[in-house]
């Protein structure tokens, strides 16, 4: 009996070893599962948030589906600084009369409390207006310009009629006329609903813009690069290291924002060389017109290098195609473009 008794003490022994033994290799097992688990959690983490910063990286400029707005804006050496170029994210420069320029500011998607001063439609600022799908606002027209607008279907907001009967748009005490109009965004958007206008757009940039950064390896230096319009109107662009932006002159005077004083500071600089003739239409006021059709020759600049391009317009409602010496259109970097649409035989420099 004694015997019988310890072989069953030995076998509950055994038992009990067993039965650890499992234990411990069940706990084992489930640590391993949840560690590959763990990692693959991680892992799927990681490529949510992988995923999630792709999806940002997108371009600024013109995103979204507001329609832009553009404004003609004086650039008279009385009429600087202006308000409203700092918003802008393209800015068109063409000659006008007299050797002066006007500046087209396209706006998308922001509210400007003060765009000014506010100028006369010429009319091939009309076709740039009609490439990127915008509302365009002016403050009286050009004889030319009055009938393109009615021909081409232009979706215009014409200032000078507003201000006889609102103060949408005003003449601010501190500056003289001509040089003294402006409006805001708001009132343009209320001008454009009440006319039956579209607000929202689902048009694609003139400019193919990037984010990844592009640098032009095989350009020519272009740390300060000057643009001639005439005797007296030169436009000057000085690059900036730090920021990898242009800071623009005209006239020898620093372009800034009319109330913050802020530079106008600008990512792309596009050249196109187009000529420019006196309309002889009897008025004597030597208004221009402007063979901006076909193919023209020209130049992208961004962070201090300029590159040769073509630029391709195949109609007034078409886009601007902005082309290599081997036909791919370009990258552009996403920022503050201006393109300065210069005389055919401006001497542009470079250093």
């Amino acid at each position: 009996m004694e015997k019988k008794s310890q072989g069953l003490t030995g076998t509950k022994i055994l038992v009990i070893i067993l039965i650890v033994l499992i234990l411990v290799a069940g706990v084992l097992l489930a640590l391993k599962f949840m560690k590959d688990n763990s990692g693959t959690s991680q892992v799927s983490n990681n490529n949510e948030i992988l995923k999630e910063d792709e999806e940002e990286k997108v371009p600024i400029s013109f995103a979204g589906t507001d329609r832009p707005i553009a404004v003609m804006l004086d650039n008279n050496i009385n009429a600087m600084p202006q308000a409203g170029l700092l918003e802008a994210d393209l800015v068109y420069e063409i000659i006008v009369e007299g050797g002066e320029t006007r500046l087209m500011a396209v706006i998308k998607g922001k509210e400007i409390d003060k765009i000014g001063p506010i100028r006369s439609a010429r009319h091939y600022f009309l076709d740039y207006a009609l490439e990127n799908d915008a509302l365009y606002v002016h403050f009286g027209q050009s004889p030319y310009a009055k009938e393109d607008i009615e021909t081409l279907n232009v979706n215009s907001i014409n200032g000078i009629y507003e201000s006889e009967s609102s103060s949408s748009f005003w003449r601010v005490d501190d500056r003289y006329a001509p040089h003294n109009a402006v409006t805001n965004t708001r009132n343009i958007l209320n001008f454009a609903k009440r006319d039956g206008y579209r607000t929202t757009s689902n048009a694609t940039s003139v400019l193919n813009y990037v984010v990844d950064e592009v640098n032009l390896e095989n350009g020519e230096a272009a740390k300060e690069v000057a643009i001639p319009y005439s005797a007296y109107n030169t436009v000057r662009y000085e690059y900036d290291e730090d920021t990898k932006t242009y800071i623009r002159y005209s006239r020898d005077e620093k372009q800034v924002d009319w109330d913050t004083e802020k530079d106008i500071q600008v990512k792309n600089i596009i050249i196109t060389f187009a000529e420019n003739t006196t309309i002889e239409d009897g008025s004597g006021k030597g208004r221009q017109n402007l063979d901006n059709l076909g193919e023209l020759d020209g130049y992208y600049i961004t962070n201090g290098k300029a590159e040769k391009i073509v630029c391709e317009k195949k109609s007034r409602t078409d886009k601007t195609v902005y082309k290599d010496l081997e036909g791919n259109e370009i990258d552009v970097n996403d920022g503050k473009t201006f393109i300065q649409i210069c005389p055919i035989d401006a001497e542009v420099s470079f250093e």
